[in-house]
């Protein structure tokens, strides 16, 4: 059976103590707890902040309508690392005052998926990620080797198997050619379900541990992730 099929929290939750978040966790999630994600500490906190401190060689920068890419480690990017750090030290602290360091309880990290993560970051211009097939490849290279090392340093500090979940919210929108354009004059073409498929498959391979696909969204294309 596979570690999934047990009680989990998808990933963001309330307030701005990763102490007090992480022991909770800890004490409530007894098979399958996870590194929360804070979003009421603000910027760089939330799914899309957080990849910034994730991604490899890739910037991120704060625009009126939220994410953009950017050269050089900004001021995001150092905040987005601080608070994962935070968080990172908060569970792994009440993981040792539980005990369960060397243990076989299984823990997991969250990221946004790379689809996800391109129709929410902008490219400098002002355009969604995603409309540019470059940057799409480039963002979900950066990201499954950032994930990826993200997930062996949390495995090795908790001494413990860690798995990853990526979060799609903006999958079913983007194949479906909903996601909104600067103007009505520059829409966004529809992803093709073969690219976002293949994207997803090498984020899975880089990862070399069991992944799951996360979305809250209607319309998951599920024959074609199965």
């Amino acid at each position: 059976m596979s570690v999934f099929a047990a009680a989990t929290g998808i990933g963001s939750w309330p307030g701005s103590s990763p102490r007090e978040a992480a022991e909770i966790v800890i004490g409530e999630l007894h098979t399958l707890p996870h590194l929360v994600e804070l979003p009421a500490r603000g910027v760089g906190a939330d799914i899309i902040g957080r990849a910034g401190a994730l991604l490899v060689d890739i910037g991120i920068d704060t625009v009126p309508r939220g994410y953009r890419i950017a050269n050089g480690r900004s001021a995001v990017v150092r905040r987005a690392a601080s608070l994962l750090d935070q968080d990172i030290d908060a569970l792994e602290e009440a993981w040792e005052k539980a005990g369960l360091r060397g243990g076989t309880r299984t823990v997991k990290v969250q990221a946004p998926g790379p689809i996800t993560l391109a129709a929410q970051l902008e490219l400098p211009g002002g355009h969604r990620a995603i409309t540019d097939a470059g940057a799409v490849r480039d963002l979900a290279g950066s990201l499954a080797e950032g994930v990826a090392a993200h997930r062996a340093e949390l495995q090795r500090r908790l001494d413990t198997p860690v798995v990853v979940q990526f979060d799609e919210p903006s999958l079913p929108a983007a194949l479906e050619g909903r996601l909104t354009g600067v103007t009505s004059f520059t829409p966004v073409h529809p992803v093709d379900e073969s690219v976002a498929i293949g994207l997803l498959d090498d984020c899975v391979a880089r990862i070399a541990a069991e992944v799951a696909l996360h979305t809250c969204a209607a319309g998951l294309p599920w024959k074609a992730l199965q």
